[in-house]
């Protein structure tokens, strides 16, 4: 039996779990924070800590596996020691703990337990929906700066251009205006033309549209037809403000798909539409409780996809 999913949902509710005769793992809150090395803003977390002095049972987990299994206290605490035992022989000899969710356990050269821990799960409740933000730094421009210092560098002088004196150069001028104004009579007295043809068969084909529909509506009103009531009924499905999001696609096919494979297995799956980031979300299911959002969402982590997250919406 696997029981680190069992930790990774009391880690959601309480700050410390003990595993009996092995250790225990602790949240620590985490507040939010700006990475000035990335220009990222970190949202507020819970940090995962191990403590391997912790190891009297306290009753947390024991009570939690045998509520949702339906066993008894005393069997259940058995399995749980022997799990532990079982651990701790592993890292006797130089193995791993890969627990899901929660993190990574081995021994150092001094045989003292290491713990890595998980940093794609956020075990803050407060915290769900909220990603690092990635703020780009403010390029200001410095095109005048730059002007301003090579006007300073480099003088610009203006010489007057020199002009022959011709006498023919003002008749030259006076041909070219006149030439223009000719050209743009003749186009204008074209263009003037055309636009009277174009009305002409405007109106012609708006007196056909008046007789066709004139014709129409005397075939109706001379032979009515009485047509029977339709009534359709239309069940809209009343989203929530708490999306338990299945995953995000740049492809809106791939969306498609994903949300066909979600309600072959039962789920109440949707197309929620386009993120800011131009991606094709999947929901799960929606909710109005947020209450109701988090116990599904700790569901579907154990039973479907651990990468499930929830949308709040303001």
């Amino acid at each position: 039996m696997r029981i680190d999913s069992y930790i990774e949902k009391l880690l959601f509710d309480y700050n410390c779990v003990v595993v009996p005769g092995f250790g225990a793992f602790l949240a620590h809150s985490k507040s939010a924070e700006i990475d000035s090395a990335t220009n990222t803003l970190v949202p507020p977390s819970k940090t995962i800590s191990f403590n391997a002095q912790l190891s009297k049972n306290d009753g947390l987990l024991v009570s939690h596996i045998s509520k949702e299994k339906n066993l008894g206290y005393e069997d259940m605490l058995q399995e749980v020691e022997n799990i532990a035992q079982d651990w701790n022989h592993k890292l006797a000899h130089g193995e791993s703990i890969e627990l899901f969710g929660i993190g990574k356990l081995w021994h150092n050269s001094e045989q003292r337990i290491q713990f890595q821990p998980e940093e794609k799960i956020n075990f803050l409740t407060s915290s769900f929906g909220l990603s690092t933000f990635a703020a780009r730094p403010i390029q200001r421009e410095v095109i005048k700066e730059e002007v301003e210092e090579l006007e300073e560098r480099i003088p610009f002088i203006i010489t007057p251009e020199k002009r022959e004196q011709t006498s023919f150069r003002p008749w030259l001028k006076y041909a070219a205006i006149f030439l223009l104004a000719v050209s743009l009579g003749v186009t204008s007295y074209r263009t003037y033309g055309d636009l009277q043809q174009k009305e002409v068969a405007a109106q012609q084909d708006a007196q056909q549209e008046v007789s066709r529909l004139i014709q129409e509506a005397t075939f109706f009103e001379s032979a009515p037809l009485e047509l029977p009531a339709i009534n359709i009924s239309v069940i809209k499905k009343q989203l929530g403000k708490h999306h338990v999001i299945a995953g995000a696609f740049r492809e809106e096919q791939n969306a498609e798909k994903r949300v066909n494979q979600l309600r072959e297995k039962g789920y109440n799956a949707f197309y929620l539409g386009v993120n800011k980031y131009g991606l094709h979300q999947v929901a799960y299911d929606s909710f109005q409780d947020p209450k109701e959002a988090l116990v599904f969402l700790r569901k579907v982590k154990a039973e479907d996809s651990r990468d499930a997250w929830m949308l709040s919406e303001k």
